[in-house]
């Protein structure tokens, strides 16, 4: 996917909050320092509100992709079972692509059912 470089705008973290919140079946669990995300208990996202940052599961060939297009953007974060995390820097990424991102994470970790029922275009 190409995007365009910003400079600066960035996703305040209410929006994306109410963004995860919009998605079907998620449950959050608060721990210290983050809240981690999952869909029928598969994680698939985690907030750490003292950096700004959000870490999203992808497939490793996105995570290479993210990564190396705009490093000062995404970090990796880890790679599990086949898919690579990403972190993301809310301060310097557009809306547009941190719902698709946010969606993709939250359909690789969800029952193909429950995707087939909540598309990205209900958001």
């Amino acid at each position: 996917m190409a995007w365009s470089t910003m400079s600066g705008v960035g996703v305040p973290d209410r929006q994306f909050l109410s963004m995860v919140e919009k998605l079907a079946e998620v449950t959050a669990a608060k721990a210290r320092d983050y809240t981690s995300y999952s869909v029928c208990g598969k994680r698939f996202g985690y907030y750490w509100p003292r950096t700004r940052t959000v870490g999203l599961k992808q497939t490793l060939s996105e995570q290479l992709a993210l990564v190396s297009e705009r490093p000062d953007v995404f970090e990796v974060q880890f790679t599990a079972g086949g898919f690579g995390w990403v972190v993301v820097h809310l301060r310097r990424i557009e809306l547009d692509e941190l719902t698709e991102l946010v969606y993709e994470a939250w359909r690789l970790s969800a029952p193909d059912d429950l995707v087939a029922a909540h598309p990205l275009t209900s958001q």
